[in-house]
């Protein structure tokens, strides 16, 4: 299992990074364009615990694939957690926390995956599918600094 965690502190509102974040509509926004990130369901404007988001992604060469999360848990304004139920990874949990701070908010994300596909998946790992996960998680970084600031 690996573990990756980000830290970025933003000069915005709790409430208008939960805002921005408690909305899937807005994961296209912050995925690089590389990946052709396309979501396939019908989408609320808020989420809510329970609720699946099916997209089309193309993490790697070129290839498309189906890719579903389910929203396991909220608690409005400090944390949400998306956990994949179908997709290329064996595990997917993603917890995103926020924070108020003096002038913004400290987001933090934590992400739990393992790749799987027995001895393949450590090898694939080591390869590319590490260096791509840290790779969308720098993009993101950017991106956010970008839209809204930093400090």
């Amino acid at each position: 299992m690996k573990k990756l965690v980000s830290v970025q502190e933003l000069p915005l509102s709790l409430e208008a990074a939960w805002d921005f974040f408690s909305s899937p509509k807005n994961l296209n926004e912050i995925t690089p364009d590389d990946m052709t990130f396309k979501i396939t369901s019908e989408i609320p404007e808020k989420m809510y615990e329970g609720m699946f988001v099916t997209y089309k992604i193309s993490p790697f060469l070129g290839i498309q694939l189906d890719w579903c999360t389910e929203i396991t848990h909220i608690k409005d304004r400090a944390f949400f957690v998306d956990e994949q139920r179908k997709g290329p990874y064996n595990i997917w949990h993603h917890e995103h926390h926020f924070e108020a701070i003096e002038g913004g908010v400290k987001m933090t994300d934590i992400l739990n995956y393992d790749i799987g596909k027995g001895f393949l998946g450590p090898i694939a790992g080591a390869l590319f599918v590490d260096a791509k996960v840290k790779g969308i998680f720098d993009y993101r970084y950017t991106k956010l600094i970008e839209l809204f600031g930093s400090f």
